[in-house]
């Protein structure tokens, strides 16, 4: 028995190397295409693999709609509305809003359920980048070191400027561009202050809200962005 407990210990040691080595390699990869993203689009994201074969499921040739567009062709107004909307203190954490992570909880605590995340843009950036919409502990771990990542490797608007054009906005529908010619009919650089604060209301539902357009949360959402955004600093 104290032979074979031995060798059970052994292959448990060697298991855990394994499993220890696969996870640091994985970071260096979220690490290497971080890099790449300093410079180039991500051509397809985790979150559009997953929506797309979800929409294939239904209609094989279905497409999601992504339309990459730099920085200064998004309009200021939709930068403001994302930041005000999103995470106030944007400019000055280091991808961790600690005050807003407190709220949250204090929000959860009263409503006795998980009604609020504290998530911040960066941590948002990081979930749609790389992860799925799944929540668990070991997903939100996950999402915490490339949020890491993210600050270390890219400034503040880069961040910005990919979290625009890669969150989904609809039901196949991701990005700015996409987002603002399907529900305006306009570019991302054409987007008024009230189009840019109604996008940045739908942002944490948006099939939801694509589906009940004239909700009156969405309004009321709209309204409060709407008067955050001439305070808000963007990078």
């Amino acid at each position: 028995m104290a032979g074979g407990g031995r060798t059970l210990l052994g292959w448990a040691g060697r298991a855990l190397v394994v499993v220890v080595a696969l996870f640091l390699l994985l970071q260096v990869w979220f690490a290497a295409m971080i890099v790449w993203y300093r410079f180039e689009p991500p051509r397809q994201t985790a979150f559009m693999s997953e929506r797309l074969a979800e929409l294939q499921r239904k209609n094989p040739r279905a497409k999601i709609d992504y339309r990459f567009v730099p920085y200064p062709r998004i309009s200021a107004h939709l930068k403001r509305a994302a930041i005000a909307a999103e995470d106030a203190r944007f400019l000055e954490h280091d991808g961790f809003d600690w005050e807003g992570i407190e709220r949250a909880m204090r929000k959860n605590e009263r409503r006795g359920r998980i009604v609020a995340g504290g998530s911040t843009i960066t941590q948002q950036l990081a979930k749609n980048l790389f992860l799925s919409p799944s929540k668990s502990y070991l997903r939100k771990g996950e999402e915490a070191i490339i949020a890491v990542m993210l600050e270390l490797i890219l400034d503040k608007r880069r961040i910005l400027e990919l979290y625009l054009n890669v969150i989904e906005w609809g039901n196949g529908v991701f990005g700015a561009e996409a987002a603002a010619r399907h529900y305006f009919g306009v570019s991302a650089a054409q987007l008024s202050a009230s189009q840019a604060a109604r996008l940045a209301a739908m942002a944490p539902s948006p099939r939801r809200f694509e589906r009940n357009p004239h909700s009156a949360y969405l309004t009321g959402r709209t309204t409060t962005i709407l008067a955050r955004m001439p305070g808000t600093a963007t990078p």
